[in-house]
């Protein structure tokens, strides 16, 4: 069976990895057969035609998946009525069980473009063929006939609004369900949140990105860069555990006695699947065993509101080498050093491969200058048993950051990694200078730049 899905217009690139991950969550597959050459088009649109063996599925997704506004039978589309009126006839084998009885009402909906009401009585007037006898319900019908008329967007070629009529297409349908999980943008808003900081991600994402990793029940996810919770609250929603860590501790306690990452946790209801909260680096970590995280999921800090630190001691001068040697009775702070955005990356997916067991998935954004990135640039942090699944554009103009998805593969067990040594080893062998490399100071030097103009 076919099914127009209709989608947000936000976050495009998002909405196919989250409907193959929530699919492969629940064992079941999605048809793109109409979009087996020009998938990257389609996603533009708030449209698609997919198939799925239930309507079952239809639910599951659109419970689930926050890109989904709603989920529809699918009868007929066309670039005219006629056209459409014509493939719906052939369609009478679906729709025709709900002609005898069953309460009925239209829905009409334009995408960039206003439906004049004397209009869309003439649009529902011409469905009258279809001799539904049920009666027409506004309010609670048994089935609702939607039909989408989609206009370009932008303004039309004379530079005014587009003409009522003046589609581009027009789809028919019969509405499934609406798209349940959008409503939890608003329960996770960082706005109403108990405790969040300047870095805390929106809802939006941190949402779309617990989907990426595959979060239910009983599985086990770790953020190693866990900051305010974000993503804790997300993933525990759906039922995970999680444990997080950071380098910097004052970042999960907050300033109150309870930290604040288990009084936002405690807003949400999933105080208890946080299991625990510590402080290190994760280029030294504590774990002595690998193979046992379900999902690793994380946003790095990349320097736009923070930059990453890591254990270490900046190269200092003889000169000042006795201010840095700790006094008596004074409690030692370990030194911290800049960790620069490449290294970091490639730490994280050596650390995850390590970590995950076989088919467990590392989630985390990568940022990335928007004129020097290629396709490469992604090749340089991946490494033996460990596949790309999805690379997703959060587009900020001169820049981006990239929602990336990598599956643990492998089913041997990696030790711990020697990340120094691995990285000079990688280098070595790999010339490719990723966009990524720097980003802090290309970042900040480009603001410069634009400042002085």
């Amino acid at each position: 069976m076919e099914y127009l899905f209709v989608f947000a217009q936000s976050h495009e690139e998002f909405r196919v990895p989250e409907l193959l991950s929530i699919s492969e969550l629940h064992g079941f597959t999605i048809g793109f057969d109409r979009y087996a050459n020009v998938l990257d088009n389609a996603i533009q649109r708030p449209f698609m035609i997919l198939m799925l063996d239930k309507e079952e599925h239809a639910h599951i997704l659109a419970q689930r998946c926050i890109l989904i506004k709603s989920v529809h039978e699918f009868y007929a589309e066309g670039a005219s009525y006629e056209m459409l009126h014509e493939q719906n006839s052939r369609a009478r084998p679906q729709w025709e069980r709900y002609i005898p009885d069953t309460s009925f009402k239209f829905f009409v909906l334009g995408y960039n473009s206003t439906i004049s009401q004397r209009r869309q009585r003439q649009i529902i007037e011409s469905f009258a063929y279809m001799d539904f006898l049920g009666k027409i319900e506004m309010k609670n019908p048994e089935v609702t006939l939607t039909v989408f008329e989609e206009y370009e967007s932008g303004r039309a070629p004379d530079g005014g609004l587009h003409k009522d009529g003046e589609f581009t297409q027009v789809y028919f349908g019969r509405l499934v369900v609406h798209g349940t999980a959008r409503s939890l943008m608003g329960t996770f808003d960082v706005k109403k949140r108990q405790y969040f900081g300047n870095t805390s991600m929106e809802a939006e994402i941190s949402l779309l990105m617990a989907n990426q990793t595959l979060a239910s029940s009983g599985k086990l996810i770790y953020d190693p860069f866990i900051g305010t919770g974000s993503m804790a609250y997300t993933t525990a929603y759906f039922g995970a555990f999680v444990y997080g860590s950071d380098i910097d501790g004052r970042q999960m306690r907050g300033k109150d006695k309870t930290p604040g990452i288990i009084r936002a946790a405690s807003q949400y209801g999933v105080a208890s699947r946080i299991m625990d909260l510590c402080t290190f680096d994760v280029t030294n970590h504590p774990w002595r065993c690998g193979s046992f995280f379900d999902a690793i999921i994380t946003d790095p800090p990349y320097g736009v509101r923070a930059g990453a630190k890591r254990l270490g001691r900046k190269k200092i001068r003889e000169d000042r080498l006795q201010s840095v040697i700790p006094r008596p009775n004074e409690p030692y702070i370990p030194p911290t050093k800049p960790y620069e955005l490449s290294q970091l990356v490639t730490d994280l997916v050596l650390l995850a491969r390590h970590l995950l067991r076989p088919g467990g998935r590392l989630v985390f954004f990568l940022p990335t200058v928007s004129a020097e990135y290629a396709p490469p640039d992604i090749n340089t942090v991946l490494c033996e048993g460990m596949e790309l699944v999805a690379n997703s554009l959060q587009d900020f103009g001169s820049w981006g950051r990239r929602l990336i998805t990598i599956k643990k593969t492998a089913h041997a067990e990696y030790p711990p990694p020697s990340f120094d040594s691995v990285r000079e080893a990688e280098e070595s062998r790999d010339t490719h200078v990723p966009a990524h490399k720097d980003f802090r100071e290309k970042y900040f030097q480009g603001f410069k730049r634009d400042n002085e103009r």
